[in-house]
């Protein structure tokens, strides 16, 4: 049976999105506006994966590496759904992330394309969320941001073959073809 949920007018809330039905979308909220995105296909979760091995054989215990879905509460208005998210430890307290991801990635798919690549890119920077990778798993590359003196600097573009060394939030390499298929291998 389907459940209807009606929702206020004008700009949602946090408690507003926590009303929605687990009905198997992407619920996300960015200032006060409702996303619903499908599930992820194949392809897209095949590079998460892939990304997730990466960045947790590289990463510090101080850290740890998590994947979607997973509430970040960026503000009343804003919660985000990244699809993969480095997360201090010591800020891993209940069901959700209250506190800011030190790194939010997003894999673009085609109906989060936009909201990826300029409404999430724009909110996370001003949140304060020190860096911001975008995964294209069509063309294989990746993109990176940083956040110098509040505002986003892109730090990287790197396309399928190229090995990137990141430095933060912490030391790690990646080639964007490994996350595709064929077997991983690290650089």
């Amino acid at each position: 049976m389907d459940t209807v949920t009606t929702l206020p007018r004008g700009p949602l809330r946090v408690e507003d999105l926590e009303a929605l039905p687990d009905d198997g979308h992407r619920y996300e909220l960015v200032d006060g506006t409702l996303i619903v995105s499908p599930g992820p296909v194949v392809r897209h979760q095949m590079v998460v994966s892939r990304l997730l091995r990466v960045l947790a054989d590289a990463c510090p215990s101080e850290f740890e590496v998590l994947v979607a879905p997973l509430d970040v509460v960026l503000a009343e208005d804003t919660v985000v759904l990244p699809d993969v998210l480095v997360a201090r430890r010591t800020d891993l307290v209940g069901a959700k992330l209250t506190a800011l991801p030190v790194l939010a990635v997003e894999v673009l798919s085609p109906s989060t394309r936009l909201v990826d690549l300029n409404l999430k890119l724009a909110r996370y920077e001003r949140a304060g969320v020190p860096v911001y990778w975008v995964i294209d798993p069509d063309e294989l590359s990746l993109r990176a941001w940083e956040l110098r003196e509040g505002a986003y600097m892109k730090t990287a573009f790197v396309s399928q073959d190229e090995t990137w060394a990141a430095s933060v939030p912490y030391a790690v390499s990646l080639r964007p073809g490994q996350l595709a298929d064929g077997p991983l291998t690290l650089s």
